[in-house]
């Protein structure tokens, strides 16, 4: 099928496949999934401008779809959610910017890329670690899967930070944090989004529970519920720009819409712990997409 907007040829069934793997990836580990649509976009010959639009497109439909049922299983904090949009907006703003004055050099690809690869990495290093650290906490320690994470002196840090205004957050379980940290979590998630065209949950949701405190599950779809809005404006702001093939992303949306249903409901049945390991990988897989498309200069 050609795509006249983007100007490639792919065959659909192949992007409806994309969409129905991260729609599983995206609701399960509450991610745009853009840390694979994208290298696998990537790979197909679509242009580094138009994986980042189309696919913020594409998360943004998936995101309504496996919010919805992450907040019938109660796994949605919307105070949280609406407060870190406000941070996310302007911070995927100044990613689109970065990422617009970037296309004009000609050597987008190359530089997104890499620090894609760079990031994926650490994260996924990071996640293992911790993940591992609290599967031994709940065998040794006998604490609940709630309440086991490998690192918790960060976030034990960040609630001693008392710059008002203080606020809580009930369904997370979080008595009182600064305003502005959730404001900045949101900006340093949205400016990925704006930069490297994901919806931002791949940094978003280790920071909502390594930072913020927030369990697993409830970090899952707070993020999702999040990613709407980044991954919206990402999407409006990138078509204004040309970025955005509307035919592809929503071809890729009718793969997502089914594997984000099928995600969600699959999180009933995972201990918190156990899905950071899981997550821990997808950032490894990414990297080793993007760096093997750099280094083989296609």
């Amino acid at each position: 099928m050609e795509f006249l907007i983007s100007g490639v040829t792919i065959n659909p069934i192949f992007l409806a496949g994309i969409g129905f793997l991260v729609g599983i990836l995206g609701g399960f580990f509450g991610v745009g999934g853009g840390f694979i649509a994208g290298p696998l976009m990537f790979l197909t010959g679509v242009p580094m401008n138009f994986v980042v639009g189309t696919d913020l497109a594409h998360m943004t439909g998936k995101s309504i779809v496996a919010a919805r049922r992450h907040r019938v299983l109660g796994h949605v904090d919307i105070k949280l959610g609406l407060i870190m949009v406000i941070g996310t907006i302007i911070g995927v703003e100044a990613g689109a910017q970065l990422f617009e004055s970037l296309k004009q050099t000609g050597r987008v690809d190359q530089f997104v890329g890499w620090i894609y690869v760079a990031i994926m990495l650490v994260i996924g290093s990071f996640m293992f670690i911790e993940s591992l650290r609290a599967t031994q906490i709940m065998r040794t320690q006998r604490i609940s899967a709630n309440e086991a994470v490998g690192f918790k002196g960060l976030s034990r840090r960040i609630y001693g930070i008392r710059i008002p205004p203080m606020i809580s957050f009930p369904v997370s379980g979080i008595p009182s944090i600064s305003l502005w940290t959730v404001l900045l979590v949101g900006f340093i998630s949205g400016a990925l989004a704006g930069f490297l065209g994901v919806g931002g949950g791949f940094v978003r949701m280790p920071l909502l529970v390594y930072v913020i405190g927030v369990p697993t599950h409830i970090a899952i779809g707070t993020d999702l519920f999040e990613i709407i809005f980044s991954a919206g404006y990402g999407t409006l702001t990138h078509s204004l720009k040309g970025n955005v093939d509307i035919m592809m992303a929503l071809v890729m949306l009718l793969g997502a819409a089914i594997g984000a249903q099928i995600g969600a409901l699959s999180t009933r049945y995972f201990t918190g712990p156990r899905i950071r390991l899981l997550f821990s990988f997808l950032p490894f897989i990414g990297a080793i997409l993007v760096a093997y498309k750099l280094l083989s200069g296609g």
